[in-house]
């Protein structure tokens, strides 16, 4: 019997030796760092990873035989009642598709994100979700790795490289501001994250410039109760204080309830509130909020069989969110929110 040689796993060295560069270049393009690529040379990298096939470890050659069962996610904060709440519904739905989850937390501090996905290439999974913003860049190296790779909140409305998929922030933003302003709400201030690439703060301007009323405050926290809650308290201890509030997320919200609680404002009656992303607490804290869904389930289950199916080409794919009214703003039963 003629025994064949095993395939030779495809090496950085290889990479290097087909595009023209060290293998320090290689090293530097596919982590993303530590030093600057000229674009040309960048490009030429990622050609040669494409052409040869290379994975960052051996390991991943099981994609290609298509035995890796497990889906990867990158998330900003597992802890996030927003995060905790997608997580659940994507463990369904991998369930669902016979497949498993492996999660792990962005550590901005330790790892890029490029080195992250490496890591988890290096278990075998079979495609990846990445719950956070990344750049160009970024995402030119992982599509090269050639694992099906979705982008969840990824607020610039296109992928670039890699497929994105979630709600048209800017559209639910107005959606709720527009909400307030047919219910008599005149001024009207932002509270959220101060990041430009977030299209919430935008959606807000837009609706009080659509029914020509003036700009409220922007108050940046993050997207935390802490944030909210230091912001309630500032919007509280002011002279003249807003008749509104759209807050970016509904855990800011619940920290200004608190804060706002504290100082001894009565929600609606003396500052209405609005939120997004519809996470359970929200229906619980007291007043119960009005808020933006964004539909959890569907996001989730498309996320996996897009993921299964191999089907995660570049390009947005844009979710509605839904206004969901409860008494936070004195919308549910007809009040008039005033000036």
């Amino acid at each position: 019997m003629v025994q064949h040689p095993k395939p030779r796993n495809v090496t950085r060295a290889d990479v290097a030796r087909l595009s023209g560069v060290s293998t320090a270049v290689v090293s530097y393009v596919l982590n993303n760092g530590p030093k600057p690529v000229a674009p040309a040379t960048r490009e030429r990298v990622l050609e040669a990873v494409r052409a040869l096939g290379y994975r960052p470890n051996a390991a991943a050659r099981a994609l290609s035989r298509g035995t890796a069962d497990t889906i990867g996610m990158i998330v900003v904060d597992s802890r996030s009642p927003f995060f905790a709440q997608f997580l659940h519904a994507l463990d369904a739905a991998s369930v669902r598709h016979d497949r498993s989850m492996l999660i792990v937390n962005r550590d901005r501090e330790r790892q890029s994100a490029v080195e992250q996905v490496h890591d988890l290439v290096a278990r075998q999974i079979g495609g990846l979700i990445i719950a956070d913003v990344i750049g160009d860049a970024e995402q030119q190296v992982i599509a090269a790795l050639g694992i099906p790779t979705l982008l969840i909140n990824q607020y610039g409305g296109a992928g670039g490289a890699l497929g994105a998929m979630g709600v048209d922030f800017r559209a639910g933003a107005e959606q709720a501001v527009q909400h307030l302003v047919a219910h008599g709400y005149r001024t009207i201030d932002f509270v959220g994250d101060a990041a430009a690439i977030d299209q919430r703060e935008r959606g807000w301007a837009d609706a009080l410039r659509e029914a020509g009323l003036p700009l409220g405050r922007s108050v940046h926290a993050s997207f935390s109760y802490e944030g909210g809650f230091a912001a309630g308290r500032a919007i509280a201890s002011r002279a003249t204080r807003p008749r509104a509030l759209f807050a970016a997320s509904d855990q800011i919200a619940i920290g200004l309830l608190a804060a706002l609680t504290d100082a001894e404002l009565r929600v609606p009656d003396d500052i209405a509130v609005v939120s997004f992303d519809g996470i359970v607490e929200a229906a619980y804290a007291r007043p119960a909020l009005t808020t933006v869904a964004q539909p959890i389930v569907e996001m989730a289950d498309a996320a996996i069989r897009r993921l299964v199916a191999d089907d995660a080409e570049p390009g947005f794919t844009t979710f509605d969110a839904t206004l969901v009214v409860r008494r936070s703003c004195g919308c549910d039963d007809g009040l008039v929110g005033g000036h």
